[in-house]
């Protein structure tokens, strides 16, 4: 039986950054010239109060200047291994606590984000009744989410290899790129979608056995990690490269 989404990202990333790093560290690969954090930094609704919950590792705040901005940032994980990560943000406050019980009063943010969380939940909708909650009102929410196509070379690896649990889709709920806007609109108004445009490039077999072990809660075995590297190693010397399709978008909406 499949773990819920949020018992496999508590397996995931209560006591270890180094998941999720590995999973970002994939994405270097990608074919725009613009990295996500960049994208973001041009897109995203900051202004006054600004919330991110399920912040992670922070990684956004490195490339996006909230201290010249004047922003008063506050970031939220579950898990005290990124709490501890997150309290390197310069200005930043921090508070551990579950995305569906947020310690905060009524309208008290300008802006909340949640970047690549929602799908990790039991339960979506009840983060996004907390999100439009705290927000104020003419308040702006912005989502990063992934469709149902994205990795799909990726996520074919671990079937391949007799670990069909390391597919995305096994181990997240139906927050998606397809699914998302139905689920904003039920709370907040103005929803637009735009999608990042990009895919990825790999030109060695390592960074993609490092983010299939880093989807593991066992590890590979070495038969297993052998057979992964064979599959993309073969797929590389036919093609020059590992090209892995990505499916990312950026919802945005008003309180």
């Amino acid at each position: 039986m499949n773990p819920t989404p949020s018992a496999h990202a508590i397996s995931q990333y209560a006591t270890t950054t180094g998941n999720l790093t590995a999973r970002i560290a994939l994405h270097a690969y990608g074919t725009n010239p613009q990295d996500w954090f960049s994208w973001l930094d041009t897109r995203l609704p900051l202004a006054g109060d600004v919330l991110e919950v399920g912040a992670g590792t922070g990684k956004l705040w490195t490339h996006v200047d909230h201290v010249s901005r004047r922003l008063s940032l506050t970031l939220t994980d579950f898990s005290p291994a990124m709490c501890e990560q997150l309290r390197t943000i310069p200005g930043a406050k921090v508070q551990q606590c579950d995305a569906t019980d947020l310690p905060f009063p009524d309208a008290s943010f300008d802006t909340v984000i949640a970047n690549h969380m929602l799908y990790h939940l039991d339960d979506p909708a009840a983060a996004l009744r907390e999100f439009a909650r705290v927000l104020r009102p003419g308040g702006r929410l912005a989502i990063a989410t992934n469709g149902s196509d994205h990795l799909d070379e990726l996520n074919a690896i671990g079937p391949a290899i007799g670990r069909p649990e390391l597919a995305l889709a096994a181990t997240q709920n139906d927050f998606t790129a397809e699914t998302g806007p139905t689920y904003v609109d039920r709370y907040f108004t103005a929803v637009t979608v735009e999608r990042y445009p990009c895919d990825l490039n790999i030109p060695t077999a390592e960074p993609i056995l490092a983010y299939l072990g880093s989807m593991a809660d066992e590890p590979l075995t070495p038969p297993q990690r052998s057979a992964a590297q064979d599959l993309v190693q073969a797929h590389i010397d036919a093609n020059g490269t590992y090209r892995i399709r990505k499916h990312t978008v950026l919802i945005t909406a008003s309180r």
